[in-house]
């Protein structure tokens, strides 16, 4: 109790400058996949991905991003054991978050996707393991973590065939593309926009003082989601008939209006990431708040201080802007041939997934979440549209991603132990 009063105000600071790299990672690693797709099927460009995702991210991670910070403060360790000990749970979670940091560091120095959940959970576990025993750990709350990391991908991948095999049903074998294109895409764009306002009215408004209810939301959502389409026929109507005799089908104006589609899911997919994944960077550093505040009382109640995600969402912004851009190449190219169409499936079914989850309050992957969805849409298309090389270095790099994560945690909590005691 007397080294939490001695260094509490230390242990902040230290918590806010590790939590802000946390983030950082975040966005330099993981925000590629939120906006690969978008960059791969050359639907935007680098810098216009990193205008929409600097506003998205940033928002999600401040309107929306409450909710998975809870399971990841509260839901992995028993905080009953570190009643007597609460300095022990402050070592831990600093050491989680420069681990989790580091390992985000060199992966996006090497150009891996790797998951940023599975980073800093494996980072907790690890110091909980090593510092505090085996009995620290609620196994039940690893395991559904664990099993998500299974089933998102998954849903993911699903949603997305289902979503290409339409588009290729009603749109692609159509007698006339171009004209089946105009008459379904803004269809899809009222998906998008419900899609995005329901997370955001349902898990975010409460944190400036706007909470509604499921029938309001879903209201207002539907409004939302007719706005977007509206603007979307708007948009749409720009694009006119291809003149290429090549092109007879007028494929290439199909894809230019797939194109404005998928500004919008580039939005959601950036808004999805920042609601969930802000978790992985202000979850550790909420608790370490939290124990400071209550002077050294691990299980009080405490809300969560606006401005750590703030501080969450400035760190992905930053890292995006400065190295984002590396892994975002990487990812858009990789895995399978993009176009519009098939990157605006992959890229809804991903955002889909991950605000489900952001719902529920489940922290996913959203790397295994967007590979998922990619598969789905190559699957769609045969086995040979996929890389699977690439693809085969992805999953190495998320298996090798847990154990670095509470390699270096068990290393950084030790080392906090030796030096406050």
């Amino acid at each position: 109790m007397t080294i939490i009063a001695q260094h509490g105000d230390l242990f902040v600071i230290l918590a806010c400058l590790f939590g802000f790299f946390m983030a950082w990672g975040v966005g330099a690693n993981d925000v590629a996949n939120a906006m690969g797709t978008s960059v791969g099927s050359k639907a935007i460009t680098i810098r216009q991905a990193i205008v929409i995702a600097v506003i998205f991210e940033f928002l999600g991670a401040w309107l929306a991003g409450g909710e998975v910070t809870s399971t990841i403060r509260k839901g992995i360790i028993d905080p009953d054991l570190l009643q007597e000990s609460p300095q022990l749970l402050v070592y831990g979670m600093l050491a989680s978050l420069l681990a989790s940091a580091i390992w985000l560091m060199i992966a996006s120095r090497k150009g891996w996707p790797v998951s940023t959940t599975h980073s800093v959970v494996g980072a907790i576990v690890g110091f909980a393991v090593a510092g505090l025993g085996p009995g620290s750990v609620h196994w039940s709350a690893i395991g559904q973590i664990v099993s998500s990391w299974l089933t998102s991908p998954l849903l993911a991948g699903v949603i997305a065939y289902l979503l290409f095999r339409s588009i290729q049903r009603l749109i692609f074998e159509n007698d006339d593309p171009f004209a089946a294109a105009k008459r379904y895409v803004p269809g899809y764009m009222f998906l998008v926009g419900f899609v995005i306002a329901m997370v955001t009215l349902l898990k975010g408004l409460s944190h400036i003082g706007l909470p509604l209810g499921f029938g309001e939301s879903l209201l207002l959502s539907l409004g939302i989601g007719a706005v977007v389409m509206l603007i979307g026929i708007l948009l749409e109507r720009r694009i006119g008939r291809t003149r290429n005799s090549d092109d007879r089908f007028s494929f290439s104006g199909v894809e230019q209006i797939f194109g404005v589609l998928m500004m919008f899911t580039a939005c959601a997919m950036a808004f999805a990431h920042g609601s969930n994944d802000v978790a992985n960077a202000v979850g550790p550093l909420a608790a370490v708040v939290s124990v400071v505040a209550n002077q050294g009382s691990v299980g009080a109640s405490a809300a969560l201080p606006w401005w750590v995600l703030i501080l969450g969402g400035g760190g992905i912004v930053v890292g995006l802007v400065t190295y984002g851009h590396r892994v975002i190449a990487t990812v858009g190219t990789g895995i399978t041939e993009l176009t519009p169409s098939r990157g605006f499936a992959a890229t809804l079914a991903a955002a889909t997934t991950v605000v489900l989850a952001s719902g529920t309050g489940l922290p996913i992957s959203t790397t295994h979440t967007l590979v998922g969805a990619v598969l789905g849409v190559g699957l769609a298309r045969g086995m040979r549209a996929l890389n699977l090389r690439v693809l085969g270095t992805i999953v190495i790099s998320w298996l090798v991603t847990l154990p670095a994560g509470a390699a270096l945690s068990i290393a950084f909590f030790f080392m906090l132990k030796g030096m406050f005691g």
